[in-house]
């Protein structure tokens, strides 16, 4: 029996318990960019409060429940963070085998938008109401596809040691896998999300060192296809006159050009601190329509003034900055162009929706990442940071 008096209590490595392990240098949580991670935190709970002053007084919206909006915001978040965490789990080498199976199903949810199961919101038959409230627009997981597949496609060659760029035909077919999905929300017609697509594909080429002649060749079918698009009236009237009233800013202020010109006045009033969160007039005065969602950024600029509207600027350039480092320092071309493609995606999405508030860019109707309403938009982007932090987990500790 071993005396009271020599017995030495056993000291426990760190590493046994679950805050050692978490900080030990080999912990998968010490390979996460971390600074994405809360910058992306800061834009989607900051943005809570934003939503919640642009519909807490809207009844008609909320059905008496001041803070309807700002429950289901956080619950979208709550939920993209699962979606998040979920795909660093499976990993971007897991996720990478079951493209097809996610092209197929984004496919069929595309359709089904275009079916009786759809409904038409705001002119674009794009979404597909489940009752309860709940609904889910199949144009934001198809850019997750698009960015996906065209990956696998490029890079497959390349990867493996034939090639030290993609070739033509894998160009090729990468352009024609992106077409489908990109054709179906064309015909809803979804213009805004086919925008977002078109630059995110460029974005892509890009990154993945495609010949230069593809992305000349793509700015001009481009530039091609939309002047025929507008000659054989394939836009809806609403879509036109956005265009319109973009060109001519003053053109029926009370008509065409209302949103804009509410949104240029809500943005213009906050001046550089703002009226004070919930105290802005054009947002209880309602004035705005979709505050909440595509013009979220107004409340901020109204109501949070230029500092306010800065901080959501800079965050997103945080979000920017550290997925272009991991494009950089990917250790496979599939990695780089999952990453380079999400760049472009959030760029330009963040650019067009904040533009268009301050008139320099036309009303296209879609949201801010991370920041406005919206559960399909929400997810989306949340399984993109999870994507991203997939890529970078691939890279050996300590670079």
């Amino acid at each position: 029996m071993t005396a009271y008096g020599s017995y030495r209590p056993v000291r426990l490595s760190p590493q046994r318990g679950l805050i050692g392990r978490a900080l030990a240098k080999d912990s998968p949580l010490r390979r996460l960019d971390w600074i994405m991670i809360l910058a992306a935190l800061a834009l989607s709970l900051g943005s809570s409060l934003l939503v919640w002053s642009a519909t807490r007084g809207r009844d008609s919206l909320t059905h008496g429940d001041p803070q309807y909006f700002l429950y289901r915001h956080l619950t979208n978040l709550l939920i993209g963070l699962v979606l998040c965490g979920t795909v660093i789990v499976i990993g971007v080498r897991r996720v990478r085998t079951a493209v097809p199976f996610l092209y197929l199903a984004v496919l069929v949810i595309l359709l089904a938008a275009l079916s009786p199961l759809g409904s038409r919101v705001n002119g674009a038959h794009s979404w597909i109401q489940f009752g309860g409230g709940f609904s889910l627009q199949p144009a934001e997981f198809a850019k997750i596809a698009i960015v996906l597949g065209m990956a696998v496609v490029l890079s497959a060659r390349v990867d493996a040691g034939e090639r030290t760029i993609p070739s033509d035909k894998s160009v090729f077919q990468a352009l024609a896998l992106a077409a489908v999905p990109m054709g179906v929300v064309m015909l809803m017609p979804d213009l805004g999300s086919v925008m977002v697509m078109a630059v995110t594909i460029m974005g892509i080429l890009l990154a993945s060192g495609a010949p230069n002649r593809w992305v000349f060749g793509l700015i001009t079918v481009g530039a091609g296809g939309a002047a025929a698009i507008w000659q054989l009236g394939v836009l809806s009237k609403y879509q036109i006159d956005r265009f319109a009233a973009f060109a001519n800013p003053a053109l029926d202020p009370a008509g065409v050009g209302y949103n804009t010109a509410q949104a240029r006045i809500a943005i213009g009033s906050g001046g550089l601190t703002g009226m004070g969160l919930f105290h802005g007039t054009q947002t209880t005065g309602q004035f705005v329509p979709e505050q909440q969602t595509d013009f979220v950024f107004t409340v901020a600029g109204e109501e949070l003034g230029f500092v306010g509207g800065l901080a959501i600027i800079l965050l997103v350039g945080v979000v920017l900055w550290r997925a272009c480092r991991i494009a950089r320092q990917a250790t496979d071309l599939y990695g780089t162009i999952l990453a380079g493609g999400i760049v472009a995606w959030f760029a330009f999405q963040a650019f067009e929706n904040i533009g268009m508030t301050l008139g320099i860019m036309p009303v296209a109707g879609i949201p801010l990442p991370f920041v406005s309403y919206g559960g399909s938009s929400m997810f989306a982007v949340w399984m993109a940071v999870g994507l991203l932090q997939s890529v970078r987990s691939q890279r050996p500790i300590g670079t």
